[in-house]
């Protein structure tokens, strides 16, 4: 599939190929006629280190069938991310931008350098707007958080977030290093320091993927643990060409995991905030939601991979080859550039996105027709329910339901 510097109407006809829908199918002309604008990029992710310190079973980069990262460079060149800063700066300024954030991303970031990160960081921050707040964070899967990293990170206000899965045993099982060795107590130990007082003001919380096979309160307890200021539950990226690992028809192992989870939390007020959560219980109340999971919000976010290969996010690598790619380049196009792909755009059309068996569910204002990725069927592409429609639609009843007797309960006169 070609990258950034490839021919662009290659990129089309493999695209239109694997996903009639966006890219033979939408009408973007029709859609800009009718007055539907673009949302700007206030999400940028930058893969500032392409390789990684671990070989996790289940890496939708490394072990999907979009292999692309073989062929770009391991650590991301000085003019890929001083275009990157005066990109995105540019943008802000274009959009009166209020707020942006970058996610310094990988592979392993930490990989980088810290020296490298702070000047990338310090660019970064001298080129914005004055008008414009800039967030700076990252994703690690942790084994490189020494105290001394740790300071270094609070001291150029990077905020962190952690990769791990549960327990330690389940953690190991899938998260460890190219010798085959756990990652688990050295994660475990970036946590600790992490979640210090000195260092909390940089501690963004733990990311985790949901697996069926493990215990769903113990996971959530060993989480809790570490006290993270949010925990983000993730469905492993799935569609119907590549279905999830435990999926079964007539079952929903994802949901019965997940509710378990909400029932725990739920009953008990935990102070420690589920992402998923939050985000369905805030769009149930006629909120809006901060995540691709639920929601009709319009994704606002894009990649710039090692090479400057302006991308969407990486999850849709788990669809086919170049599922994510826009054959743009941060070097030599605008963002502005990359609000005009088709696949772009299908990802802030909300409603207009979903399938017909979507749109006449109940709750697809909550559910949002799911996750951008997982809706995606080879060949016909990403309009169709998700992968996790029916876990999706369990999940939602029962918190629903969950609030609604709350509701109730709060409305019922006293009892004298």
């Amino acid at each position: 599939m070609p990258s950034a510097g490839g021919s662009t109407m290659a990129l089309r006809q493999a695209q239109q190929a694997a996903a009639a829908w966006p890219y033979a199918e939408l009408d973007t002309q029709r859609l800009h006629a009718a007055g539907w604008r673009p949302t700007p990029v206030r999400d940028l992710i930058l893969k500032i280190h392409q390789r990684c310190n671990l070989a996790c079973d289940y890496c939708y980069v490394y072990e999907s069938s979009d292999q692309s990262w073989r062929d770009r460079p391991a650590v991301m060149p000085d003019d890929v991310w001083h275009a990157a800063a005066d990109n995105l700066a540019r943008h802000a300024e274009a959009h009166h931008l209020l707020h942006v954030r970058v996610i310094l991303h990988g592979g392993e970031p930490l990989l980088c350098g810290l020296d490298r990160i702070e000047r990338l960081v310090g660019r970064l921050r001298a080129r914005m707007p004055p008008a414009t707040r800039t967030l700076v964070g990252m994703q690690t899967n942790g084994v490189l958080l020494t105290r001394s990293v740790v300071t270094r990170l609070r001291e150029l206000a990077i905020a962190v977030g952690v990769s791990v899965d549960g327990t330690e045993a389940d953690h190991d099982r899938h998260r460890r290093t190219h010798a085959g060795r756990g990652s688990h107590a050295a994660v475990a130990r970036a946590l600790d320091l992490l979640r210090e007082p000195a260092n909390r003001s940089v501690y963004a919380g733990i990311l985790t993927t949901v697996s069926p096979d493990t215990d769903p309160v113990g996971t959530f307890e060993a989480l809790s643990a570490f006290t993270p200021p949010t925990i983000d539950f993730l469905l492993p990226h799935a569609n119907s060409g590549a279905p999830p690992p435990h999926a079964r028809p007539g079952t929903t192992p994802y949901a019965d995991w997940l509710i378990a989870v909400f029932d725990h939390w739920y009953g008990r007020r935990e102070p420690v905030r589920i992402r998923l959560f939050d985000d369905i219980l805030a769009l149930l109340l006629g909120g809006a939601g901060s995540s691709e999971q639920v929601g009709l919000s319009p994704a606002g976010m894009l990649v710039v991979e090692s090479d400057g290969a302006l991308e969407q996010v990486d999850a849709l690598k788990s669809a086919y080859p170049g599922a994510a790619a826009t054959g743009l380049d941060v070097r030599h196009d605008e963002l502005d550039a990359a609000l005009a792909d088709p696949g772009v755009i299908a990802r802030q059309l909300g409603l207009r996105a979903l399938s017909a068996t979507c749109l006449s569910c109940p709750v697809v204002p909550v559910c949002g027709g799911g996750h951008y990725a997982h809706r995606y069927r080879p060949g016909t592409g990403f309009r169709h329910p998700s992968v996790y429609c029916e876990d999706l639609r369990r999940l939602i009843d029962h918190v629903s339901a969950r609030v609604a007797a709350d509701l109730r309960r709060a409305a019922a006169p006293e009892k004298p």
